[in-house]
């Protein structure tokens, strides 16, 4: 409990510090103004940043390294895990489009010799998942088993990533999975609470901005959350962790044709707490003009 709480406090002072400096001065981009560079437009057609995301990502792994009661090889996973999907976030936050969308989107634009940054994302985030998990090891007294678990224990953290962004749709929506789905991730062991008091911490730092829609985590810090609970998960035991990769995969296959926004709207449980804390919805009183505007802005993926 001590290194839970010591966890989730240094990753909510290194994320609100690092989002305190970030937002004082945006860095710029090929001669661009760091506040254009990062800018957006959201739900509601009203100006937000970022910026939450790379201060997420800065909170996590900076915690991340100074938290007590995590093992060595765990510690470097969680470092590559956060680092790998947040840059490749990150990347897909400035460069992508709304030309292509989710994984039949990317993949099909890719068959066809198109690559864009979404796919790089989905590609990059597979191959980082694979190497935290391999960095982090297994238990299994087998080659064959410890494969296995390598290949399990990879996709939880890049499924993971990818189903955290595809809630990143609303304010506050985002963070709150991942407090929902952390805190029982935190309740099974020490081990599990360590890996998930830094990200969790952070989260909570920044929730204020994003629930007044001041800012928004973005691809760079919803890759990353989702990213480190995956990698948490990664030491539940082999039936648990197959049942939540079973979870994962129809989840984010379901995105594909299923809004999420909508089946929350119309179950009143989910909707209470997708809108507590937030301001009434209500429409837009003009489109949105640019196309990064629109409802999926952070739905790259």
């Amino acid at each position: 409990m001590r290194g839970l709480i010591l966890g989730g406090a240094l990753g909510a002072v290194a994320a609100r510090a690092a989002y305190v400096a970030l937002t004082r001065r945006p860095p710029g981009m090929n001669g661009r103004d760091g506040r254009e560079v990062w800018g957006r437009t959201n739900h509601r057609g009203e100006p937000v940043t970022l910026l939450e995301g790379p201060a997420f990502v800065a909170g996590a792994v900076a915690a991340g390294l100074l938290a007590p009661g995590v093992p060595g090889r765990m510690r470097a996973a969680a470092l590559l895990a956060a680092t790998g999907s947040g840059v490749l976030g990150g990347y897909d936050d400035l460069a992508g489009s709304a030309s292509s969308r989710g994984f039949k989107g990317h993949l099909g634009a890719l068959a066809r010799g198109e690559v864009t940054s979404g796919a790089i994302k989905i590609l990059g985030i597979g191959a980082t998942g694979l190497a935290a998990a391999a960095l982090a090891g297994s238990p299994a007294p087998t080659r064959a088993g410890r494969t296995f678990d390598t290949l399990v224990n990879g996709a939880l953290v890049a499924g993971s990533a990818n189903l955290m962004n595809l809630f990143d749709l609303r304010p506050g929506r985002a963070i709150k999975v991942g407090l929902l789905a952390g805190a029982p991730l935190a309740a099974t062991g020490p081990a599990r609470a360590a890996v998930v008091a830094a990200p969790l911490g952070a989260a909570v730092a920044l929730l204020p901005e994003d629930l007044g829609e001041r800012a928004m985590l973005g691809d760079a810090g919803a890759n990353a959350l989702g990213a480190l609970l995956g990698l948490a998960a990664t030491g539940l035991g082999r039936g648990p962790r197959l049942a939540v990769l079973a979870g994962l995969a129809g989840l984010n296959a379901a995105s594909e044709f299923v809004s999420f926004t909508k089946v929350i709207q119309r179950t009143p449980a989910l909707h209470w707490i997708d809108m507590l804390g937030r301001r009434p919805a209500h429409t837009p009183a003009a489109p949105p003009a640019t196309p990064q505007a629109a409802d999926e802005v952070a739905d790259s993926a």
